[in-house]
């Protein structure tokens, strides 16, 4: 079992920062977990508490229901990867790979079988007799990742492994990843500052920001029912398309009017629901996905209730898919279309229909969901 316990965990610094902030987190064995969220939101902190490298201010951690609290990094039976890999250069692969064996004075017959393990887990047998300056990047993150794996530890904690590498690379690498969770069936922690990489990997993802948890959910659920604005347009590419809006119900229908007086008529089964009723007459946030809102011809015509017309800022071409870039009004927003589809240049007036059934809503001041 290799569960871990998060239980109203702060960290505060001299001078009254506080960097994270009433964190509860339940991770179970075998999950891969990532903490995600903006440069600063605690995501990076809160691992290195995990690890015992940042002191804990206030509340508990359990490893397998042990209070680690006052437990030292090295007795809490973990191991972590960090972003700069934290190789030593002037040893060999092997070397890096079976140190922390070596210093806890394991047989050498069963470092060597570890560390071959490992390198054919990771592909990287043919490279233990070279150094660290020889080795592309993601060969020496397979290094790094297969110094931890040699230590069958408990929880695996990666913070932004994959920060270094191109973006090629990462795709790669995170594929990677994901097979190596698999086969080790351990517990993995991961933090990224990309939503991509979380919504890849993760089988949970914890969104972040301030040092507060905004949302804890499966990646799917956090795409559908985001908790907030901040999860709405964090996640997702391109991100949600948002504006303020004035819900109008006219005791038959109820409509989302905004932009320049344009107008889209909700289905009665999200337009009808009291939450959203409660709502008639004021003013709204809405978001909308870049692939709700629909430029063909034939979504067109057959939502008549949704159209809105609008002018073509920009198009941008990226192989299958075309990102357009419209407005109306003050209004600046996104639609994706297959390029096939697509007829429009810029200055173009087009008509585009909204999939007004999976618009979300969100409170003006608290900015909090009212619904999807």
């Amino acid at each position: 079992m290799s569960s871990v316990s998060l239980k109203g965990i702060y960290k505060k610094y001299a001078g009254g920062v506080v960097a994270v902030s009433d964190f509860n987190l339940e991770i179970d064995d075998k999950e891969f977990i990532i903490l995600v969220g903006p440069s600063g939101c605690g995501k990076s902190t809160t691992l290195r508490m995990i690890a015992g490298l940042e002191e804990i201010t206030q509340g508990e951690l359990y490893i397998d229901n042990r209070l680690v609290n006052d437990v030292p990094p090295k007795e809490r039976d973990i191991a972590m990867v960090f972003q700069n890999y934290a190789l030593y250069p002037h040893m060999t692969v092997f070397e890096n790979m079976s140190f922390g064996l070596r210093i806890r004075k394991m047989p050498k017959d069963e470092i060597r079988r570890r560390v071959d393990e490992a390198a054919k887990i990771l592909e990287i047998g043919h490279l233990l007799d070279r150094k660290p300056a020889a080795l592309s990047g993601g060969q020496r993150q397979r290094v790094a990742l297969g110094r931890a794996i040699v230590r069958n530890p408990k929880v695996f904690l990666l913070d932004e492994p994959l920060s270094n590498l191109d973006a090629k690379l990462r795709t790669a690498m995170r594929s990677e990843l994901i097979k190596l969770h698999h086969k080790l069936a351990t517990t993995f922690i991961y933090v990224t500052h990309d939503q991509t990489e979380a919504m890849t990997m993760g089988t949970r993802i914890v969104v972040m920001k301030d040092g507060y948890v905004q949302q804890v959910a499966a990646p799917q659920e956090l795409y559908e029912q985001p908790a907030n604005l901040f999860v709405a347009t964090f996640i997702g590419t391109p991100p949600m398309n948002t504006g303020e809006g004035t819900v109008i119900d006219d005791g038959k229908r109820t409509w989302l009017q905004f932009g320049d007086g344009a107008k889209v008529a909700f289905p009665d089964a999200k337009g009808r629901k009291p939450e959203v009723l409660a709502y008639a007459g004021q003013k709204v946030i809405f978001g909308v996905r870049p692939n709700d809102i629909r430029a063909d011809e034939k979504s067109v015509a057959e939502n008549p209730d949704t159209i809105i017309d609008v002018k073509v800022e920009m198009t941008e071409l990226l192989g299958a898919d075309t990102n357009l870039y419209l407005s109306s009004g003050d209004f600046q927003f996104t639609s994706v279309i297959a390029t096939s589809a697509n007829k429009c240049k810029m200055d173009d007036i087009i008509k585009v229909s909204f999939n007004t059934g999976n618009i979300h809503l969100f409170d003006n001041e608290t900015e909090k969901t009212i619904t999807r």
